[in-house]
């Protein structure tokens, strides 16, 4: 699957029954674009992704799924705070620090956000923290 944004490729996931309402259209599975990080609903379920085609910044095992949820949702903060909010929570959950991982990914030479993501981390710890 490519991304519709930017056509580069994407890494597809299944979303766990807890994450779904915070999915893109509620979907089962989700693709997160390698170069964009534009999250979009997909057909069928991702076995096994392999988050470090994102970025080697990108979290792995239980973090992974809520932080990809997270980064689809930035687009709107007034409107997804909550749901940020929770996905955040999960992922600290899982071991892992969110604004931390939103700093490596604005220095990864690869990416380019769709949204201001160096921006978004700002406003993010000002409201979430």
């Amino acid at each position: 699957m490519t991304c519709s944004v930017c056509d580069s490729p994407t890494v597809a996931f299944a979303i766990p029954e807890p994450y779904r309402e915070y999915a893109p259209e509620r979907s089962s599975a989700a693709a997160c674009c390698t170069r964009c990080l534009t999250v979009e609903p997909a057909e069928g379920e991702g076995k096994d992704p392999d988050f470090t085609r994102v970025s080697d910044a990108f979290p792995t095992g239980e973090a992974a799924v809520p932080l990809a949820l997270a980064l689809g949702l930035c687009s709107s903060l007034a409107t997804n705070r909550a749901a940020i909010e929770d996905l955040f929570e999960a992922v600290e959950r899982a071991g892992t620090d969110p604004l931390l991982v939103l700093d490596r990914l604005v220095d990864d030479p690869e990416l380019e956000p769709e949204i201001d993501l160096e921006r978004r981390r700002h406003q993010l710890e000002q409201l979430l923290y």
